[in-house]
């Protein structure tokens, strides 16, 4: 497959403390070896600007070897890697040999990867702060954190996550929740938004024959109208491609509240 970069790949962006966050990126949980450095690369080739990986995945050296191999400028790529809770005690030093596996001297998010000890952790927020300030993160944020948890990092620090990564699909669509996040300034960003989703719902059919698109291009599509950023995972070029491929249609209405109904 010759990769030709996307027609359409202008992808919207959030805006974040420290930048703009694509709202479409490349998901890298369960990649491995030489699958995940070939699948960020034919993604970076095709358009991607934003590429999330994690401590825990154990891809970062790969993800770091195609960002410095593709031969894009690495203030064009907004990369996300995530702290195991387990390292919360050694944030400072996993961050340093997370930066050094992936080549870089900065990251663009810097996220918590679970609450550590399924507790909030002011304190590991805290050194987020402090990295953030000594310039080595552009923004920080936390996934898989409860409202509640996250009302506990603003209450002791003062200061939101920029992000809150956690599953999302429509049947996890819960108004009240983005609303929630929203009303704290914090962006949602959904993970698994495939793999959570009956993509043989008729919602979601009617629409991918309405507009000559395939289901799982609609839920993507679904996700970016609700300004939720989306990384959906692939190491299949095709699939990466057709991903990123939703920028040249838009739901109507209807066809957004039949799939929000699906939650």
């Amino acid at each position: 497959m010759t990769l030709e970069p996307m027609i359409n790949a202008q992808v919207p962006t959030l805006t974040l403390p420290g930048g703009q966050i694509p709202v479409i990126g490349l998901g890298t949980w369960q990649s491995e070896g030489g699958a995940a450095e070939r699948a960020v690369s034919a993604a970076l080739q095709l358009g991607y600007r934003h590429i999330d990986t994690a401590t825990g995945y154990g891809n970062e050296a790969e993800v770091g070897r195609a960002l410095a191999t593709v031969g894009i400028d690495r203030d064009d790529v907004f990369v996300t890697t995530k702290l195991p809770p387990d390292h919360a005690r050694r944030a400072r030093q996993t961050l340093t040999e997370s930066l050094a596996a992936l080549g870089t001297d900065h990251l663009d998010l810097w996220l918590i990867h679970w609450p550590p000890n399924k507790q909030a952790s002011p304190e590991t927020w805290q050194v987020f702060r402090e990295v953030r300030d000594e310039g080595l993160v552009r923004s920080i944020g936390v996934s898989n954190y409860s409202l509640a948890q996250l009302d506990e990092l603003i209450a002791a620090t003062g200061e939101a996550p920029a992000v809150n990564q956690v599953p999302y699909s429509p049947r996890d669509h819960d108004p009240d929740l983005l609303a929630a996040h929203r009303e704290r300034g914090i962006v949602v960003e959904g993970y698994s938004p495939l793999k959570r989703t009956d993509l043989a719902a008729p919602a979601l059919t009617d629409a991918a024959q309405a507009h000559g698109v395939t289901p799982a291009q609609v839920v993507l599509r679904w996700h970016v109208q609700h300004d939720v950023v989306v990384i959906p995972k692939s190491t299949t070029p095709e699939r990466i491609a057709s991903n990123l491929d939703v920028l040249g249609f838009t739901l109507t209405d209807a066809q957004m509240a039949a799939i929000d109904a699906l939650g």
